[in-house]
């Protein structure tokens, strides 16, 4: 099979599209071909070993390799079909079209071999590859952070940072589908992609400072890691929750004080996708409650070209990498 390689940390140069041996298929295990697999911050944080903070860039290269990727074929979001299962496997069958989310990278290859019970499940019906590709990230890491953890509620106040970046768009729609009030922080070129997401109100963030407007939200939610539970405290109501995808020393430890102390609920960690997560993301888009923003698509011969459009910031959608056949095959109805 074809596999992009990243033999070592850096620029979008260092990928290399490879021959590479078939994944092996043990009896828990489900093949897939894949047909699209998603460029997203993590793959090219993971890419460039460039993290945000110190502390993940140290946990980040414990997880995924000191000097080096430890599994050079990375990516993790992935649109396929089912051509081969373990004797063990009765979730999924072969001709089944799936998507999902391997934590352990490999998706940006022609084929992946997950768990069955892992983060994988049956494509929305209606989807092509590339927008079931778009899904698992930016819609699982929304749910988790204000589903799970921040447990939005209908009639509350959510202000998103980073609303147009590939969480934040979910992020919009999951607020809205729990019935929450949202107020968008983007550039003012994102304001009418954020207002077709759902977004109720809208705030440049090169022009106006929210933390100084006088108002209070119920949840905020960081999903562009650029602000802190101390900047932002005072925007917060009094049973308000900071949600962010930043994890330091400092948000964890001021969470636990804050825990003990009863202030305000901190949240911070990782979503790391369930064969649960994914089906809640298929029913959800299946009755229209979210939908991704796919800008680009980009045969696997161009994954360079791919990871530099997605460097550039300019697309306001996700940029996929399509392997040969997803040209011509669309998923079966």
């Amino acid at each position: 099979m074809r596999a992009i390689f990243t033999t070592r940390y850096g620029s979008p140069e260092v990928l290399e599209v490879r021959d590479a041996a078939m994944p092996k298929v043990g009896d828990d295990d489900v093949l897939v071909r894949v047909f699209a697999s998603a460029i997203t911050a993590g793959d090219r944080r993971l890419r460039a070993a460039a993290y945000p903070n110190a502390f993940m860039s140290a946990v980040g290269r414990l997880i995924f390799g000191v000097f080096k990727p430890r599994n050079p074929i990375q990516g993790a979001m992935f649109a396929g079909r089912v051509v081969a299962v373990g004797a063990n496997i009765t979730r999924l069958s072969v001709g089944d079209d799936v998507f999902g989310s391997s934590m352990a990278g490999g998706a940006s290859a022609e084929y992946l071999a997950v768990k069955g019970d892992s983060a994988i499940a049956a494509m929305p019906a209606g989807y092509s590859y590339e927008e079931a590709a778009a899904l698992p990230y930016g819609a699982d890491t929304a749910l988790v952070f204000l589903q799970d953890m921040a447990k939005v509620a209908a009639g509350e106040k959510v202000l998103i940072i980073g609303a147009a970046g590939g969480v934040g768009r979910f992020g919009i729609q999951v607020a809205k589908e729990r019935g929450a009030t949202v107020t968008a922080v983007c550039s003012r070129s994102d304001f009418d992609l954020v207002r077709s997401l759902g977004a109720d109100e809208v705030i440049d963030y090169r022009t106006e400072d929210f933390t100084t407007n006088g108002k209070r939200y119920d949840v905020i939610f960081d999903s562009a890691m650029v602000t802190s539970y101390g900047a932002i405290k005072g925007s917060l109501s009094t049973t308000g929750r900071f949600a962010s995808l930043a994890m330091t020393f400092g948000s964890i430890f001021r969470g636990l004080f804050n825990r003990m102390t009863g202030g305000h609920r901190i949240h911070v960690g990782v979503a790391m996708g369930s064969a649960e997560g994914m089906e809640r993301i298929r029913r959800l888009a299946e009755e229209g409650a979210i939908r991704p923003v796919v800008a680009l698509s980009l045969p696997i011969s161009q994954v360079v070209e791919a990871h530099r459009q997605a460097d550039s910031g300019k697309h306001h959608g996700e940029i996929l990498v399509t392997m040969p056949e997803a040209a011509t095959l669309r998923a079966v109805a």
